[in-house]
């Protein structure tokens, strides 16, 4: 039998509450979706709409969040911008596109690497049914 140790089992409350949160932001987009009528807006609209509908079900979000790059130890000129951080534990990045771009997951694992979280989503409510829109990225889970 193998022995769990102390940050064995605090990696695996740290993925149990990012599981929890992502299943959270996905019912929320999922209502946005809905209410809305996908597709046709403007990102802004749909992002405005799901940091709204997170905050009516008390689920702690921040929108555009700033988050400096460094090079080197030095701080570059233009920071990052999060459309939406979740529970300070996911970084969702929102697109309101007909095609789906590999660039997005792309840029969602860099923001995990530079702010070394772990999981983001990728929501594209420009899709006719959201689940088509949906990349879940990983940074080392």
């Amino acid at each position: 039998m193998e022995l769990i140790n102390a940050e064995t089992l605090r990696r695996k409350d740290a993925e149990k509450i990012e599981n929890l949160l992502s299943e959270q932001v996905i019912d929320a987009a999922i209502e946005v979706h809905r209410t809305l009528g996908g597709p046709g807006l403007l990102e802004s609209l749909y992002e405005d709409a799901l940091y709204h509908e997170l905050k009516l079900r008390n689920i702690p979000v921040e929108s555009q969040v700033l988050i400096p790059v460094v090079y080197k130890g030095r701080s570059l000129r233009e920071p990052m911008r999060l459309d939406l951080l979740v529970g300070g534990k996911i970084i969702i990045e929102v697109k309101a596109t007909e095609k789906e771009s590999i660039i997005y997951k792309a840029q969602i694992l860099t923001y995990l690497r530079l702010t070394k979280l772990k999981l983001g989503l990728v929501i594209n409510f420009g899709q006719g049914r959201l689940i088509d829109g949906l990349t879940r990225v990983v940074n080392g889970l």
